[in-house]
This record gives structure tokens, sequence and C-alpha cells, in this order.
């Protein structure tokens, strides 16, 4: 997955995995506890439960009230629930987007699920960086002097990453405050 492909879909489905909910309450969760993370509008959210809908990673019930009008009940289905548990578990690309968004949005997940398991998350978010920054300072040493402009492309990202690494062990001294 590259930093392009952040998908809103995924705070979305973790919420239904904790619970049914009715897209309005979705709605004022992202707001509440991940605003710093996503920002998207209630008609972003709707359609984004529509399009996980026709995916069937959700299915929608109309419950019928006295006297309000019908709401519609969302859960997850077996698909959406594989889907979500996949997704929870992969890597987060090395872009400061995807960390912000992706990565602090599968640190909630897991973080709700077992202080274990978002260690852990941390653990392999810390390797897969320190490969990436491995791999792009085999890229830099190889590029000749002459490419002044792609080596300092390459530091950028180097120390952007590096950075990340010291963010992470931030995160990890965070949770183990808590």
């Amino acid at each position: 997955m590259r930093a392009s492909d952040i998908s809103p879909e995924f705070p979305l489905l973790g919420f239904l995995s904790q619970a049914p909910s009715h897209g309005y309450h979705l709605h004022m969760r992202l707001e509440e506890e991940l605003d710093g993370v996503w920002n998207l509008s209630q008609s972003q959210v709707y359609n984004i439960l529509k399009r996980l809908e026709s995916k069937g990673d959700v299915r929608g019930e109309v419950l019928q009230q006295k006297s309000a009008p019908a709401k519609r009940l969302l859960a997850l289905t077996a698909a959406g629930r594989r889907r979500f548990k996949a997704w929870l578990r992969e890597p987060t690309p090395g872009s400061l987007r995807a960390l912000r968004m992706e990565f602090l949005t599968r640190l909630y997940f897991a973080r709700a699920q077992d202080l274990r398991f978002a260690r852990d998350l941390i653990e392999e978010q810390k390797r897969a960086i320190k490969n990436d920054v491995k791999r792009l300072q085999q890229i830099y040493d190889e590029l000749p002097d002459k490419q002044l402009l792609n080596r300092l492309s390459l530091q950028l990202r180097i120390r952007q990453l590096d950075s990340c690494l010291e963010w992470l062990e931030d995160c990890r001294a965070s949770l183990l405050q808590k």
C-alpha cells in the first residue's frame, strides 16, 4: 500500500468491529476519538459506509422507530472483519502522512484490543522503517556525487524516517505509562 492509498474506510470498519452502529454515531466517534487523524464530513462518512456496504464489508438493517425517522443499523460482515484484521496487522508505508493517518489509526484499534498488541505494532513499524532507511541509505551511497538533488532528496527522506523512529519510541514510552 502506498501513502496515496490511505483510506478512511478502515477507522469506520474498526469502529464497527467493536459494535454495530449508526452512521451518525460513527461520524461522532471519528470527531471525538480520531479528530486529529481524520477530518471527514458527515456526508463523506455516509458515502464511505454505502461503499463498504456495496463491497460486502458492512451490512445495514433499517430499524423503525415510533417517534423518530427510521435508523439504519450497520454491522461488520465476516468479510469486513477479515479485511479489517488483515489491515490492522500490516506495517504502514514509511511516509509522514501514512504514519500520521494509518499508523495512528492502527495504534488506536490495537491499543483498544490489547496493550501488548499495540507494543508489537510499534516494534513491527520500527522494523519496517529501519528497513526503509537501510534501503534508502544504500541507494544514496550508490548515487554519484554529481546527482546532488537526488542525494539531497534521499537525505531528507532518511532524516524524516529517522525522526519517525524517534517518534515511535515516544509512542512506546507513552503506552507504557498508561
